[in-house]
């Protein structure tokens, strides 16, 4: 079936956490295992240190606000520097980057038969997070799927982080695709933002922590999660809709 939308994308960049892996099954994970390590099991230390970035240590889930959502781990790091003395800012990065690797991943659909699907459509494939590059491809690789992108790039790759478009633009300029046929995927208000400011079309998905009302006016349409793309975009037996 062809999408009555004559809609033709040549790429594809996925935002990761939130996107193509499930947030609160990741970085919950994440949030308890670092609070645990800084804070020597120190349970009234990891409450209040917790609150810093908006996660309740004792309710094992995030604030709709928390820093961690969509921002880089040098801003978690810099929140959370006043509740760890004598810790230096590289240091702290250092160890949120280590926990990171370390975070179980849930893939928010099946993601080797989802992404080879799009490949079989012929498009090319990106991924830009706010996470650092070594953890992303940790997260990637841990999943079988790195051989699926063209272009994975973190917050410091060199491009910036969201929600400045440097990383899209760069995917851009890697992969010979224009804007106008790329589309950028995210569950937050920055990956959206970073989308259209690299004038791409935009993609929100429900798998992050955001809510519909928070994405669909920075969206061209929000959907459930990424499994919903090909049907949205009109793809079927590996074809892709007519320009």
């Amino acid at each position: 079936m062809v999408s009555d939308r004559s809609l033709r994308l040549d790429g594809i960049v996925f935002d990761k956490d939130g996107t193509l892996f499930d947030f609160a099954a990741t970085w919950e994970a994440w949030a308890k295992a670092f609070l645990d390590r800084v804070c020597d099991g120190a349970r009234d230390r990891a409450m209040d240190l917790g609150r810093l970035v908006g996660f309740d240590y004792e309710m094992q889930c995030f604030a709709p606000d928390s820093v961690v959502i969509a921002g880089t781990p040098e801003e978690a790091a810099r929140a959370l520097l006043p509740g760890l003395p004598g810790m230096d800012l590289a240091t702290l990065i250092g160890i949120l980057n280590e926990e990171a690797a370390r975070a179980p991943q849930s893939e928010a659909v099946p993601l080797r038969p989802f992404l080879q699907g799009l490949r079989d459509a012929g498009l090319r494939l990106g991924v830009a997070t706010n996470d650092a590059e070594a953890p992303a491809r940790s997260h990637l690789d841990s999943a079988g799927v790195s051989g699926f992108f063209d272009f994975i790039a973190g917050f410091d790759s060199g491009h910036g982080g969201k929600p400045a478009p440097g990383q899209l633009l760069a995917f851009l300029e890697a992969t010979g695709t224009a804007p106008d046929r790329v589309a950028m995927v995210g569950d937050s208000a920055h990956d959206l933002v970073a989308g259209r400011a690299a004038g791409m079309q935009t993609i929100g998905v429900l798998t992050g922590m955001a809510e519909a009302a928070d994405l669909v006016a920075l969206a061209d349409v929000v959907l459930p999660d990424i499994g919903h793309i090909p049907a949205w975009l009109g793809l079927a037996a590996g074809t892709v809709p007519a320009a």
